[in-house]
């Protein structure tokens, strides 16, 4: 880190951080109360809630949102007549999936190997942490020169829309000049970047039914119809014979135009398998930034441990549906539906349930507030330019913002970059990108402030 006294400072705060995180990581905050303790979640409020009392914060407040959910508000007040910012983050994380497979307990922080490992370290109660040192950097250092506003949102991995909603309700409340996400990531370690699309999602659950009740297979297998048969029909529809996502009306060649993303380089942070081929057409950064992608989420059907030779009656489904910028997800929602239905086989009754869904992004790289967060990042990361890319995840909240302020700018960074894993087993964070990015939104708040 080149030596000036705002990186000077978070090099010196960054044991305090590991200490904060470390605290923070611990709260098991999935916001989906089924599988997880409501008082999780609220324990982690209430712990940004203090944290952001202790920095001089007015106005903090837990907001209940319309999904049953928190997220945390709080305004630090600056000079007179100075610009404000709002500070983005979320601290509800991603299940863990299969503990057994973390190399340590996932929600405890644990450095090894330079990072330092656990649930939501990057994802994104790490971006939360970014937010303190930048701040708390810029105090020591003769102050912070903008008014803050800061929302951490409770439900962000659900896509179940709390925190849209809310603030389509109260439209004053997150107002600001520009607005600072911290919930994307570098293209790769050391490489400054923000992120200028998102693609948008939708959630759709698809229940298949043919039978009055499950039959024995040896007696009816052949002419019963199987249900879990017709799930697997219909979806393997959603592709083409190359994998390229193929919903019936959805347009899947676009092409992305900037930074690209190199085929082995994706191998390698996706962990593909020796022989095994990547799916699709195109180029990777077409694929994973400008197209459709569909995912099956997961399958409600037998578990092949103590499975009976019968034919299914019901099977049922979770479909997730990428959307690239210029597609509208209300729209791809409708089509992913209505190819669902049109290619069920046999008659089966089937059904769609949306549950989740969020719009895609597209920022203004060209505002001054990108000219502040450039010169910001070639100081934190010297012999480094500012890159520009995609993201292939979805964070619906911009585009409620997008659309609530359109004067506003909106940037994205983050420390999600390729080898935090995020969603995955073993997500970890980088401390070195964690005060590298501290330093440049502590000096981006600066630059900001002055143009």
């Amino acid at each position: 880190m080149s030596s000036n006294p705002v990186a000077e400072t978070v090099a010196s705060l960054m044991p305090r951080a590991k200490a904060e995180l470390t605290e923070l990581v611990a709260f098991k905050s999935v916001a989906d109360f089924d599988q997880y303790p409501r008082s999780e979640s609220e324990g982690a409020a209430n712990w940004i809630a203090d944290a952001l009392r202790s920095e001089g914060f007015q106005d903090v407040a837990l907001l209940d949102t319309p999904d049953g959910t928190q997220s945390v508000y709080g305004f630090l007040p600056g000079p007179e007549g100075a610009k404000t910012v709002l500070l983005y983050a979320h601290y509800d994380v991603q299940p863990p999936l299969d503990e057994a497979s973390w190399a340590t307990p996932p929600f405890e922080l644990v450095e090894r190997d330079g990072r330092w490992y656990g649930r939501g370290s990057a994802d994104c109660k790490g971006g939360f942490v970014m937010h303190l040192l930048a701040l708390r950097a810029l105090k020591a250092n003769g102050g912070v020169p903008v008014h803050v506003k800061v929302i951490v949102e409770g439900s962000e991995e659900q896509g179940t829309g709390g925190l849209e909603r809310y603030a389509e309700e109260h439209p004053e409340l997150l107002t600001a000049d520009t607005i600072v996400i911290g919930d994307a990531g570098n293209f790769r370690a050391g490489l400054p970047t923000v992120t200028a699309t998102l693609r948008g999602m939708t959630l759709v659950r698809v229940q298949v039914d043919t039978l009055e009740g499950n039959l024995h297979s040896g007696q009816f297998g052949g002419a019963a119809p199987d249900a879990l048969a017709a799930l697997i029909r219909v979806l393997d529809s959603l592709r083409d014979e190359d994998g390229s996502t193929t919903v019936d009306g959805l347009a899947g060649d676009s092409a992305w135009d900037g930074l690209q993303y190199e085929e082995q380089a994706f191998r390698e942070d996706a962990k593909v398998l020796d022989g095994v081929g990547l799916i699709g057409s195109g180029t990777v950064a077409d694929r994973v930034w400008a197209r459709p992608a569909v995912t099956v989420l997961g399958i409600d059907c037998p578990p092949v441990v103590g499975a009976t030779p019968s034919v299914q009656a019901g099977a049922r489904a979770l479909v997730s549906l990428r959307v690239p910028p210029g597609v509208d997800a209300t729209q791809a929602t409708k089509l992913l539906q209505a190819h669902i239905e049109a290619h069920t086989p046999w008659g089966a009754r089937v059904s769609t349930e949306q549950i989740g869904q969020g719009q895609a992004f597209r920022a203004d790289t060209s505002s001054p507030a990108y000219a502040s967060m450039a010169e910001a990042m070639a100081v934190a990361y010297p012999g480094q330019e500012m890159q520009s890319a995609g993201m292939g995840g979805s964070i619906p909240l911009c585009n409620t913002l997008a659309s609530l302020y359109p004067q506003t700018e909106i940037l994205l960074i983050g420390l999600s970059e390729p080898e935090a894993q995020i969603h995955a087993v073993n997500e970890s964070v980088s401390p070195d990108e964690l005060e590298r990015l501290s330093v440049a939104e502590a000096l981006f708040l600066r630059n900001y402030a002055a143009s």
